[in-house]
């Protein structure tokens, strides 16, 4: 049976632990081998021998950071495709693009689904397990007999170009400098400069400075600038991040009309929703964060969604999740038991050119409010209003109680340990938030070299541990992956139910907001001028009321009661609109 041995270095630390105590306490090393060994040179962090390690599972055991994975794997993923150093993580298989198809890739951070797609996209040399590159020549006959053989043989001879979005659409403006429509009109292959702009709702920001859009407005820009490139396999890293919900609708749409008989599509992407409604195909990504990744068979797309919440691929016999994630419809939440926690009235706020106005509504106590509404619409500005942060220019609002407020944009800035800002959570909310968010592996790090998906976590642990009656958590699904989003709602229903508070989420994934919410608010408006605040509605009356603004219907999946998108025009479309149900909860 093939084993492999991964050691995180960004969490080992021999001196924290007395000096390599995994070498310590190896059964090996005590019979005289050197299985388990320090570095001489560079970082000084041990090396483990997979060939003369036993897997008796003492060293990750033993190991007071969790630095340590040994992995029993099956004798078919004996080689990788890419390793990243000796003990670094694996990669096993890849997914297979294919014309006329938009092909996703669904599963969690740390997989390896990034370094896939680099691969493909020909940004990143497979090693195949060596310590160098591959040629060409090798990697095709890694692959022979497999699809994946045809596609490196037609990405050698030039038969493939590949235009690629990167994930971190935030770090383009440190590399690109100058106005949008220069850098667009930079890269246009195609000749389709205005036909793509108008598409993607570009036009009011062609003038501006591309350090001056902000994060939703980057994101299309990065999507153009893909596809003004010549090419027939587009390659997009989580396209909708940043972007609200109409946007992300524009956005799938736009991306499933690329696909035709000489181009295909690749997508990576977290909001479940979404993933669903522009793919044609899915392959389900599993392993062990940071120390393997394994790429299913390809599945159509309702099949390889419900397979990845099950967690058991039935074809290939392979379980790769202990529990099913699960949805179920909900009886209407009697509104008139809650006790008021807090309330606004009338409410009236201008910010420059944008104004903001509210009705009545109340947050009760044990519920979950869900905010949905575009950007630019008051989202955020309702949220700090509630948490004290502004004050509203007219209109009251009840403040009475203690409040405990996660902001949008986080700050990276501080180098202060993460075991320090989090003091109260590990001290109080070990089992509640410390282990649940996986946070234990981080609590030696600075701030400022964690990632966004590890930051974002310690800020939704840093807000639930407060002391309060209200918890005002803005964005709270950015960076996260799927199955940390949902880990989030469980937190979060806990905290409700254990504590009697009440908490308000703003987000835009709708499956994550239907996952978690007892009630809506929805926000309408014109982005950037006015806005104007309505609700909570039960569920199913202000998920409808939303939707209609959004333009689209919504049914659930037989199988697992996921939500999702009815294509435009169906019969099932067509019948929610008569009846004037266009959400099912």
């Amino acid at each position: 049976m093939p084993r492999i041995a991964i050691i995180r270095k960004d969490r080992c630390n021999p001196q924290g632990c007395g000096g390599y105590l995994c070498a310590k306490v190896c059964p090996v090393n005590m019979e005289g081998k050197d299985c388990i060994v320090p570095t001489s040179t560079g970082d000084k962090k041990p090396v483990i021998d997979e060939h003369l390690c036993t897997g008796c599972g003492i060293c990750p055991n033993r190991c007071p950071f969790e630095a340590i994975d040994i992995i029993n794997l099956p004798e078919q993923l004996e080689n990788p495709i890419h390793r990243y150093g000796r003990n670094g993580f694996h990669l096993y298989s890849l997914p297979t693009p294919m014309f006329g198809k938009v092909v996703g890739i669904v599963g969690k951070n740390g997989v390896g689904k990034s370094t896939a797609i680099k691969i493909l996209a020909g940004m990143l040399k497979p090693n195949l397990g060596g310590e160098s590159d591959a040629s060409f020549a090798e990697v095709v006959k890694f692959f022979k007999g497999k699809e994946a053989q045809g596609y490196f043989e037609a990405l050698r001879d030039g038969k493939i170009k590949v235009a690629y979005k990167p994930q971190h659409v935030e770090l383009i403006p440190q590399t690109m400098k100058g106005k949008v429509q220069d850098l667009l009109k930079k890269v246009d292959e195609l000749k389709k400069f205005d036909e793509i702009v108008d598409a993607l709702g570009l036009r009011e920001v062609l003038d501006r400075d591309i350090s001056q859009v902000s994060g939703g407005e980057l994101q299309r820009v990065a999507i153009a600038a893909t596809v003004l490139r010549k090419a027939n396999l587009y390659v997009f890293d989580e396209p909708t991040s940043y972007l609200d919900i109409k946007q992300r609708i524009l956005v799938s749409k736009f991306i499933k009309n690329l696909a035709d008989e000489n181009t295909a599509v690749l997508v990576v992407e977290h909001d479940l929703i979404i993933l669903d409604y522009m793919t044609d195909l899915l392959h389900v990504m599993y392993g062990k964060e940071g120390a393997y990744g394994i790429v299913s068979l390809p599945k159509a797309t309702r099949t390889g969604m419900n397979i990845y919440l099950e967690g058991f691929i039935r074809d290939e016999n392979m379980r790769f999740r202990d529990h099913e994630i699960k949805f179920l419809s909900r009886p209407p939440v009697k509104v008139s038991a809650k006790v008021a926690l807090t309330s606004w009235d009338g409410l009236s706020k201008k910010l420059g050119g944008f104004a903001l106005k509210g009705g009545v509504g109340s947050i009760g106590r044990n519920e979950v409010i869900g905010v949905l509404g575009e950007n630019g619409t008051g989202k955020t500005t309702f949220v700090k209003i509630l948490a004290g942060v502004l004050k509203p220019d007219e209109g009251v609002v009840d403040q009475k109680v203690r409040v405990s407020y996660k902001p949008q944009y986080l700050d990276v800035q501080s180098d202060e340990l993460v075991m320090n800002v989090l003091s109260d959570a590990t001290q109080k909310y070990d089992a509640q938030l410390i282990r649940p968010l996986e946070l234990r592996p981080l609590l030696l790090k600075p701030l400022n070299t964690l990632s966004g998906g590890e930051l974002q976590r310690v800020a939704i642990a840093k807000c639930l541990s407060q002391e309060a009656d209200v918890y005002l958590l803005d964005e709270p699904s950015a960076y996260l992956d799927i199955e940390q989003r949902l880990a989030f709602s469980k937190v979060v229903r806990d905290v409700v139910e254990h504590r009697g508070v009440s908490v308000l989420v703003v987000d835009h994934d709708l499956l994550f907001v239907d996952y978690l919410s007892d009630r809506i608010v929805v926000f309408e408006g014109v982005p950037a001028r006015h806005g104007s605040v309505t609700g909570p509605y039960p569920m199913e009356a202000g998920m409808n009321h939303f939707l209609t603004h959004v333009g689209i219907t919504m049914r659930r999946d037989k199988e697992s009661n996921r939500p999702r998108i009815n294509k435009p025009d169906s019969r099932l479309d067509r019948e929610q609109r008569e009846q004037d149900k266009l959400y099912y909860g």
